[in-house]
């Protein structure tokens, strides 16, 4: 390891690997996108999926090693039992740096499907990024701003039967979906701003995952409400890890029911929507108990907030 080295020289140094690595690893995926463009075959595009999410496996593990060459990580894990790569998860988790997506695809990489996430459909269309999360099989979602569904209320409710469409191919695929459901990274200028009533966390945003489960709930194993905690590093985390400076990450996993959402009521019904939002609300709530055990050491609150029984939204 060469976390003896001074900072600066280690930010260089990591910041290179890290170019290099993902240049490498969405390369060869874009290129695989090229290939399945070209491929008549379902099956045989599918076999091409494969190997891309074998190639974002790769770019997982090498972050894993190069962490491992610049820095003393010390990682606290607990939650993965029982998991399983053929299974279906949609996961929740807080945002706190944009580190995350690294550190939670090394943590799950062995345990669950690569991570995929919903983008915007004009994504699509951005060189080379557009290509390879095609060829990784990342959903597409059309969002319908509310300006036009109010010029075109026939527009209603096409957005979501879009978006199944694109997601049937799921259906044969063990798949998981990430979903941050603040909705952006933690700031306590944010924090701030919003007057979030939660100490570690932003407010939680009901619609992305309302969304999502209408679209392909029944098709999902367990919802996942991942905890993720640095407990030694300052606000810029990614910079922290960088220098060498984090010397500990806490995942904490938590498998839950998989919430039952009747897509014709959420977006019909305000009280049903705020129905669905209380309860993400108490996971939140939960989730900020448990943020507060981990960083002071209470392993007793930790347990507890784990073993919570949350009841489904029907």
């Amino acid at each position: 390891m060469l976390n003896f080295l001074p900072g600066p020289v280690l930010f260089i140094l990591s910041l290179s690997l890290l170019i290099i690595n993902t240049a490498i690893w969405s390369s060869l995926i874009s290129i695989g996108g090229l290939v399945k463009l070209v491929l008549p075959a379902q099956g045989a595009r599918n076999a091409v999926t494969a190997v891309m999410n074998r190639f974002m496996w790769a770019w997982a593990s090498c972050n894993g090693g190069i962490l491992y060459l610049i820095a003393k990580i010390e990682w606290d894990i607990k939650g993965l039992e029982g998991l399983d790569k053929n299974s279906w998860y949609l996961l929740i988790s807080n945002h706190l740096s944009g580190f995350d997506i690294a550190a939670q695809t090394y943590v799950l990489r062995n345990h669950i499907p690569m991570l995929k996430f919903f983008l915007k459909k004009e994504l699509i269309y951005v060189p080379i990024m557009g290509l390879g999360c095609w060829a990784l099989d990342m959903p597409f979602m059309n969002r319908t701003s509310p300006a036009k569904l109010k010029k075109n209320p026939k527009l209603k409710g096409k957005d979501l039967a879009t978006t199944r469409r694109a997601c049937k191919k799921f259906s044969n695929m063990p798949t998981a979906i990430i979903n941050y459901v603040e909705g952006s990274r933690f700031t306590q200028d944010k924090h701030q701003r919003q007057n979030s009533p939660y100490q570690h966390l932003l407010r939680p945003k009901a619609g992305g995952i309302a969304f999502t489960l209408s679209a392909m709930g029944e098709q999902f194993t367990n919802l996942l409400d991942m905890t993720i905690v640095y407990p030694d590093a300052p606000e810029n985390i990614l910079f922290a890890v960088m220098n060498g400076k984090v010397n500990k990450i806490i995942v904490r996993i938590n498998a839950l029911p998989v919430p039952q959402v009747g897509s014709t009521r959420y977006f019909s019904e305000p009280e049903y929507r705020t129905q669905f939002q209380r309860w993400l609300n108490q996971v939140w709530a939960e989730k900020d108990q448990q943020i507060d055990a981990l960083l002071h050491g209470n392993q007793n609150l930790v347990d507890s907030a784990t073993r919570t029984n949350h009841n489904q939204v029907s």
